[in-house]
């Protein structure tokens, strides 16, 4: 199971929720090049990226950027 199934579950499955889920990314240039969204960011899961967006900035990451999903009980999804 990867990224997108995961982030699939967390936004239709009834027992969880994307709102308080952390998902970190690989982002150049940030420090330790890694960038934390949340959960309640991601406007769309599509088949390739995920579609991130606050306010007027919206961006499409790509899922072999995504290196940990976690909600605030556990880690659900890391790459290896």
């Amino acid at each position: 199971m990867g990224p997108r199934d995961i982030l699939n579950k967390l936004k239709w499955h009834p027992d969880f929720s994307l709102k308080g889920a952390k998902i970190t990314i690989i982002h150049r240039g940030a420090p330790d090049d890694k960038r934390v969204i949340k959960g309640e960011d991601i406007t769309e899961i599509g088949s390739g990226f995920m579609h991130v967006g606050t306010g007027l900035e919206k961006v499409e990451i790509p899922y072999h950027r995504v290196l940990k999903v976690e909600t605030p009980e556990k880690v659900i999804w890391e790459r290896r």
